[in-house]
Parts: structure tokens; sequence; C-alpha cells
């Protein structure tokens, strides 16, 4: 499995945020993370990629454990958070080079996934334009680039489309699609659509606990929308 997580437990002050869940992502997959704002969604991720730590309970990523083998657990992940965290003033390719160093990605490799990742994202004509000057859309290629420079075996992403047009909507879907090719991909959403048009499979949160793990055709139940199981689920 590229990601394990047993009986995960996250409690703020008197509120759980998420209830012990448990759930398995396969290598290849590419999983829907379903729910409603603030079923839990966005605490699970920070957990599995380390950017917090869990009450109780464990999260397994590449078999390396995240609580106790952090370091390498991020190495192995390429992290989109909700809040895309870019740095403004910088210039494409230039922040795609600091992200590569970051990592430890040495020249000539480093210069050679720079280029494979403004191809694939579709940043050429955005390469020497400043970060600030993008649109939304062209800001979260950018988001997904700096997620997969250093070509991780899993993808954790945050509500990756929040906020764009339609025409964005699918490209971004694609992008996606495209980068998470033999890859592990875990995307968390609060849209029905978005898993429909992405995922083979689906996880539904609420309230902190999970509620349904199937594939997509189980779930809907021949004639069945996902829109109506997950309001059947989370109400």
């Amino acid at each position: 499995m590229s990601i394990s997580v047993n009986n995960l437990t996250k409690i703020y002050g008197s509120q759980k945020a998420i209830d012990a869940i448990n759930f398995s992502v396969r290598t290849g997959e590419i999983v829907g993370f379903l729910g409603p704002n603030g079923a839990g969604k966005s605490t699970t991720m920070k957990i599995l990629t380390g950017y917090m730590e869990a009450t109780s309970g464990s999260a397994v990523v590449n078999q390396f454990d995240v609580a106790k083998q952090s370091m390498s657990a991020r190495a192995s992940i390429g992290y989109l958070p909700e809040h895309n965290p870019l740095y403004l003033d910088m210039y494409v390719a230039e922040f795609l080079q600091f992200i590569g160093r970051l990592y430890g990605i040495k020249k000539p490799l480093l210069n050679e996934r720079i280029e494979e990742m403004i191809e694939i994202c579709g940043l050429k004509n955005e390469r020497h334009k400043q970060i600030g000057q993008l649109s939304k859309g062209y800001r979260q290629r950018v988001g997904l680039a700096q997620a997969f420079i250093h070509q991780p075996q899993v993808l954790i992403l945050d509500e990756p489309t929040t906020g764009l047009d339609p025409n964005q909507l699918v490209e971004i879907r694609q992008l996606i699609t495209t980068l998470g090719k033999d890859k592990t991909v875990l995307l968390s959403t609060h849209i029905m659509q978005e898993v429909e048009a992405i995922c083979s499979r689906v996880i539904i949160i609420n309230r902190g606990r999970i509620v349904a793990d199937d594939a997509l055709q189980n779930l809907r139940g021949g004639d069945t929308s996902l829109e109506a199981v997950f309001r059947a689920l989370t109400r």
C-alpha cells in the first residue's frame, strides 16, 4: 500500500476533527477524498504530509511512518495544500528551480525536470512571468509543477480546483490525470463532479468519520448518482 491510515484521530480541545479513521490507498490508484467543508479532509492530509501531528493512531506513506520517519515520508510525497503557497514575486522557472534545490535535485537533472514540468503543466508562455501576474488557474499549474518536480510516488492534493472557472476546472482535472499516471493520488474535494471526472474510487468522510469507501461504480448503484449517495451519507 502507498498510503495506510490506522485509527487516526485528531482532537482540538473538546472537538474530534477526525475520529479513529481507517483507510488505505494502493499504488497506482486515484482516490477521491470526498466530504463537506469541515469534515476532516484537510486535517487528514496535513497529518499524512507531516505538517500536523495526530493525537493518536498511525499513518504510513510509502512504507514510512509519518510520525517517526517524517523527513523520509515528506521526500516521497508531492503536496498541493488547499491554499497554494507560492512566492508571488518570483518568476515561474525561478520558483521551480528554488523548489527543486530544496528537494536536493542537482544540475543538470534539475534543469531537465524544470523543462519537463513547464511542458507538461502548460507553462511555456508563463515561464518568465512573475507568479503574482498569473491567473488562478495558472497558479494552480505552478503548484502542481512544484508538487511533482521531484518525481514523488504519492501525490496529495487538497481541494486543487477551488475557485477555478469552468474552463480552468477542465484543464486542471486533465493535468491531474496526466500527472497521476503510474502514481498514487489522494485528492480531497467537496465537489461530486470532481470525483466522477478524475477518480475510480471514493472515500467519503463526514464529521470526522469514514462513512463510505468503495469503487465509484459501486457507490453509484446503477442509476443512483454519486451526489444522491453523498447527500444521504452526510446528513
